[in-house]
């Protein structure tokens, strides 16, 4: 089990970067990013869930998904939905996914009023483990401010957690 220690920072007032060690072989860890069985038991941070989620993962494709607040002491959250898509542009298995996320709505129309963002993922192989790094970058400072007040670090950080806990039941 990784020892939960996510590193964070930010680049250029608009790129952040987030890296985790996870115990877990590289391949494994690509595999929960590709495959709609495994993103909807992980994906989302803890009292959400992914009652929707397609992916066509290929240069071009898209991944669809829903979450929402299934855990009633999140108060006001509790039943939200938060539609996200992520259109993939390169993927080089099992060492990087890159893609353009947006928020968008359930026919996955891109909701512009929020922030977009380029995100390349990498896996990098630490023989049995895997060092995952998440390099987002935003078109502004403001819109990287966005993201961050409205709690994303803190739900990048339970996401992996559920990740983490995902792979080391699959080992």
């Amino acid at each position: 089990m990784s020892n939960h220690t996510m590193v964070s920072r930010v680049e250029n007032e608009q790129i952040l970067v987030l890296e985790r060690i996870f115990d877990a072989p590289r391949d494994l860890l690509f595999k929960m990013f590709k495959e709609p069985e495994h993103l909807k038991r992980w994906w989302g941070p803890k009292g959400w869930e992914i009652p929707v989620c397609t992916i066509d993962f290929r240069p071009g494709g898209v991944w669809h998904y829903c979450m929402k607040c299934v855990d009633q002491n999140q108060g006001q959250f509790f039943g939200m939905e938060s539609w996200s898509k992520g259109v993939y542009k390169e993927i080089i298995e099992p060492e990087k996914i890159v893609y353009t996320d947006y928020f968008s709505d359930a026919e996955g129309h891109v909701n512009d009023s929020m922030p977009s963002s380029e995100i390349t993922l990498e896996f990098i192989d630490l023989g049995g483990k895997t060092k995952l790094i998440n390099h987002a970058e935003y078109g502004s400072a403001e819109a990287l401010k966005t993201v961050t007040d409205m709690g994303m670090l803190q739900g990048i950080t339970e996401t992996w957690n559920r990740l983490d806990e995902l792979v080391e039941s699959l080992k």
